[in-house]
């Protein structure tokens, strides 16, 4: 294996890890963190929740954060894997995801940042009557799962961008393509869902957990214990400019 070959394996891997990292956090977050301390609907019960757990409420926000950094370095590492096969649509790629995680979701982390404040700091809105705070926590926090579909629609097109690339390289199996197009349409089904026709959003979420997990828990899982795929499999290699 040339020291080409080794620079491309420990990319592939370190994005493995990255991904293994992102998920693992984004996990605790929105899984864990929110799924136990939110509760849609009922602004007393969520401002409750946030209040008596404070440091796990922060300690979410700050998995999010770390999980949006490392995405970040995995959108870099994967142009890099994949340039080669189509510059264009691997800068597109890139620039979708870096605007989903990095840019809206991590912009989105003000909104919770905003419900906590508003619950138990001092400041302007320190002398409002309690259900008004947690009327405006609750709202900080709707608007927070608004940000998160907004940033999935941006997500949704880069997992088409990145299934096409997978398809094409030789650099991986093509079953990684599929599954990254799963997930795209799991992801722009449920902003889709959500946004346009309510009555299919709890569907549509229960979907976009099946094929996110399908699609980039495959690929991350390739990338760690695999890596990619040897020169050998570049002959013949389809390329576009």
């Amino acid at each position: 294996m040339t020291i080409a070959e080794q620079g491309l394996r420990l990319q592939a891997r370190l994005a493995g890890a990255l991904y293994l990292l992102i998920i693992v956090l984004a996990g605790f977050a929105e899984g864990y963190v929110r799924s136990s301390l939110v509760v849609p609907g009922q602004a007393a019960s969520t401002a409750s929740n946030i209040l008596a757990s404070p440091v796990l409420f922060r300690l979410g926000v700050a998995a999010d954060l770390t999980a949006f950094l490392a995405d970040a370095a995995v959108a870099v590492l994967l142009y890099g894997l994949l340039r080669a096969t189509s510059p264009t649509i691997a800068l597109l790629a890139l620039v979708f995801r870096l605007v989903a995680h990095p840019a809206i979701a991590a912009i989105n982390l003000l909104n919770p940042v905003a419900a906590l404040l508003v619950l138990e700091g001092p400041g302007p809105l320190s002398g409002l009557p309690l259900s008004e705070r947690e009327g405006l926590a609750q709202l900080a926090m709707d608007l927070h799962g608004y940000g998160y579909l907004i940033a999935g629609a941006f997500f949704g097109i880069h997992c088409v961008l990145l299934g096409y690339l997978l398809w094409r390289s030789p650099r991986f199996p093509q079953f990684l393509g599929i599954l990254m197009g799963l997930a795209a349409a799991g992801y722009l089904l449920e902003t889709g869902s959500v946004l346009l026709a309510s009555s299919l959003a709890t569907l549509a979420r229960q979907m976009v957990v099946i094929t996110a997990v399908a699609g980039e828990g495959g690929l991350c899982l390739y990338l760690l214990i695999c890596g990619v795929r040897s020169a050998e499999s570049l002959a013949d290699a389809p390329t576009e400019s």
